[in-house]
């Protein structure tokens, strides 16, 4: 079977993650343990953050997106120590999740995703002033709907921006922007019967107003060396395998204010063979966006000891190694 390991983004946060997994296995612990050097200045350790917080402080984007990478980082590290012979066919990461991928890819070592991470939460964070941006969630509205409300709110608002920030799942689509655009999308889509959900978010990501946190970044990533990758990584921008390094970095750029395609890489893999697909972090949102997209895939999802043992069972009951 060919499988595939994907990475979850910023939202899958949460107190306790990643202690169980560093407790238990050494190679997990010596990713936290590589994370915590690569922050030196840090008042509390990375890894203290994921396993006592407080939440106030890892919620700060600028903390969570290290944070996140290092435990699905810590995650993968257990499951080839119990599963040494699987081999994915492809690496995929929703947002700060292609970090994770290329790190797993081979393309990049931790210490260099912690910190460019570091400076790229900063850096989105910086971008707008609080209060300026939103996002919302758009619910049981078609991906075209949903881009037309905000062409729609935007040439009603001059001068405001509204974007579709992230394609999830058939019927499920964020937009991003000024925070009164956001909200006129939000009204239009109630009137279609659709549903608006406001998200909890510290600024309005994968939308043009993330230009400057792009500038940043490519900055920071000209000083960067990318090795060569074990496996293709499907870009969030535009959902193709990639494995060439310098595109890689302009796909990194480009994706802080370009909208992620989560659902057309799910089917860009599905199209090329992938039939098992092993969410590897916190939460599983990303086993639950996948399952509306592809209904016959095989999901697993490996984010404490208890999870990494069901799902090696599993996988090896199903052949998919």
């Amino acid at each position: 079977m060919k499988v595939a390991f994907v990475f979850p983004g910023q939202g899958a946060q949460e107190v306790g993650m990643g202690r169980a997994m560093a407790a238990t296995f050494p190679s997990s612990r010596a990713v936290f343990d590589a994370a915590d050097a690569s922050l030196p200045g840090d008042p509390v350790a990375l890894s203290q953050l994921c396993f006592e917080g407080p939440a106030e402080a890892l919620t700060l984007t600028a903390n969570t997106q290290p944070a996140i990478l290092s435990v699905s980082l810590a995650c993968l590290a257990a499951l080839r120590d119990a599963l040494p012979s699987l081999r994915p066919a492809m690496y995929a990461g929703h947002s700060l999740g292609e970090y994770s991928a290329l790190v797993a890819a081979g393309a990049l070592d931790v210490s260099t995703a912690v910190r460019l991470l570091r400076l790229r939460g900063a850096a989105m964070q910086d971008a707008v002033r609080p209060g300026e941006g939103s996002m919302a969630a758009i619910l049981m509205l078609d991906d075209a709907v949903v881009a037309s409300l905000c062409d729609e709110t935007m040439a009603a608002l001059p001068g405001r921006v509204v974007q579709p920030a992230n394609f999830n799942a058939p019927g499920q689509v964020v937009v991003a922007g000024h925070a009164d655009a956001v909200a006129h999308v939000s009204a239009l889509a109630d009137a279609r019967r659709g549903k608006a959900m406001a998200l909890k978010v510290s600024a309005p990501f994968h939308c043009a107003l993330m230009e400057p946190a792009a500038g940043r970044l490519r900055e920071a990533l000209d000083a960067v060396h990318f090795g060569a990758f074990e496996a293709p990584v499907v870009a969030n921008v535009d959902a193709r395998p990639n494995t060439d390094a310098a595109r890689a970095k302009e796909l990194l750029v480009a994706q802080v204010a370009g909208a992620v395609r989560w659902a057309e890489c799910v089917r860009a893999m599905v199209a090329d063979g992938v039939e098992g697909f092993v969410e590897i972090g916190p939460g599983r949102v990303l086993t639950g966006l996948i399952k509306r997209i592809h209904k016959g895939a095989h999901l697993w999802n490996v984010s404490d000891p208890a999870s990494l043992d069901a799902a090696v069972a599993s996988m090896r009951e199903k052949g998919a190694v």
